[in-house]
């Protein structure tokens, strides 16, 4: 007999299942299998009268009587799995057993919730080729590894998705020291447990530092003499930029200069910019930044750091990157949001990015910009539908939004004012290099005069001085046809 006493014995909530048939049998199986999930089934209700004991547990009343028999056995919980029954009855049951403080689990929408769990639960599962269009190039070169053995090298941003990429491929290839640097520790610490396999924090090659800070990365490079230094720390969410262009400037142009400044005084041999293809004729502050990054790099020619910057665009798996949010809002329930019905970007894989960053790193020698082929570019449209088909998911809704301010409809990986040059990698061009302006370090003190002021509006008129290409945002571009929810057309 059951009791309330035993009711409440074992881990997990005791749980009324209301439906004594294959739904709750099954669900009683199932959640037997999964005590993670926190529901301990302890009876069944069910109008069934005849029913005694189902799948091991004793069928204690009808559907109806679900606050009383609850208090009278301790249940704390209440599981509705009748999937048959119309609206109204199964409102009327959430609201019975809500009214007795019961936590309520509708079936169809629990099981939902598993099934997407499972889902979005590991984006490496999906099938990368269908998303981007092409193949995924997988980097392995001898020319690398003789670059990173034995050397001693430094990556700023390690804490981010690139740098923490890039340091999981250079271990495998025999530096003398891996250094990993990023001003949020929190980061940091992921990406060294990822990386050596140890959370213990307990090495020289953990950097705390904020790459504004000239004085503490003074230190620094007094302190590992890098051979190689892979510059990926930047401020690089858009809209945020947009509203805190002075905070872009500190970060993506004054930081960069005093890594180029201190790589050149400390002998570093290499010195790689990650950059972005918003940066080719940008329209917003993200792109500017960048844009200026790559002329400080270019600048740095001829002194005896080899410099480069390497330009890629929007990368799959990536935290905060597209299919990052588009896995949160599946998970959740959600519409997916995009801008615009023809946006397209370029994509990489976060493994193709570090990988080519890395060959790219060996082809320098005269500052150049490298852009890295990312093949076609990809509508966003399609790709939410390709990865709707990937997780089997067709009744998935989209929203559109509207551009928001320096956002382009359509990236593009070189300027007008470029001529792409090929290499000898067939998946990296590079940039003819453009005339550094002969103020430009007087103009980058204005700037960061303007920064530190943090006078967003001139800080905003002086990168446009400074980049005749740059065009700032204006207002949001609208939804040129209705911006309703819309769902998947069949089969997708």
């Amino acid at each position: 007999m059951l009791t309330k006493r035993n009711a409440t014995r074992g881990p997990g909530l005791p749980t009324l299942v209301l439906g004594a048939g294959q739904a709750g049998r099954e669900m009683v199986r199932a959640l037997r299998a999964a005590p993670e999930y926190g529901l301990r089934p302890v009876a069944f209700l069910d109008d069934e009268v005849r029913l005694r004991r189902v799948s091991g547990l004793p069928v204690l009343g009808r559907l109806d009587e679900v606050a009383v028999i609850a208090a009278s056995v301790g249940a704390r919980a209440a599981l509705v799995s009748i999937p048959s029954l119309p609206p109204e009855r199964i409102a009327d049951l959430i609201e019975r057993a809500a009214s007795a403080n019961l936590l309520v689990r509708h079936l169809p929408s629990f099981l939902a919730a598993v099934e997407r769990s499972m889902r979005v639960s590991d984006l490496t599962g999906l099938h990368v080729e269908k998303l981007l269009g092409r193949d995924e190039v997988h980097v392995v070169s001898d020319r690398v590894r003789g670059l990173v053995r034995h050397r001693r090298i430094l990556v700023t941003g390690a804490g981010g998705s690139i740098g923490a990429e890039l340091c999981r491929q250079l271990g495998r290839f025999g530096p003398a020291a891996l250094y990993m640097l990023d001003h949020d520790e929190s980061n940091l610490h992921s990406a060294h447990l990822d990386v050596v396999g140890s959370g213990l924090l307990d090495n020289d090659g953990i950097i705390v530092a904020d790459i504004r800070d000239r004085p503490r990365l003074e230190q620094v490079f007094a302190e590992t003499r890098p051979d190689l230094v892979l510059h990926a720390a930047a401020h690089k969410h858009l809209p945020l930029l947009e509203r805190h262009p002075c905070e872009g400037v500190k970060t993506n142009v004054l930081g960069t200069q005093h890594l180029v400044d201190l790589a050149i005084r400390h002998g570093t041999s290499r010195f790689v910019l990650i950059s972005t293809d918003k940066a080719a004729d940008p329209t917003s502050v993200l792109g500017a930044t960048k844009r200026l990054a790559e002329l400080i790099v270019q600048a740095a020619a001829g002194h005896s750091t080899t410099m480069a910057s390497v330009r890629f665009g929007n990368v799959l798996g990536s935290r905060g990157s597209l299919l990052s949010v588009l896995a949160g809002q599946v998970a959740n329930g959600q519409a997916i949001t995009v801008t615009h019905p023809d946006v397209t970007r370029f994509f990489m894989t976060i493994e193709e990015a570090a990988g080519l960053v890395l060959e790219a790193a060996m082809l320098a020698e005269y500052a150049e910009t490298f852009v890295l082929d990312m093949g076609e570019p990809v509508g966003i449209v399609d790709l939410v539908h390709k990865y709707a088909a990937e997780v089997h998911m067709p009744q998935v809704r989209i929203k559109f939004t509207g551009l928001r301010p320096g956002e382009k409809l359509n990236e593009k990986v070189f300027s007008d004012s470029e001529i792409g040059v090929p290499t000898a990698h067939p998946k990296i061009w590079a940039t003819r290099a453009s005339v550094v302006p002969t103020d430009l370090p007087a103009m980058l003190d204005q700037l960061y005069a303007a920064a530190a002021a943090n006078d967003a509006k001139q800080t905003v008129a002086l990168l446009h001085a400074m980049l005749p290409d740059y065009q700032p945002a204006g207002r949001s571009v609208p939804v040129a046809r209705a911006a309703v929810a819309a769902p998947y057309p069949d089969g997708l």
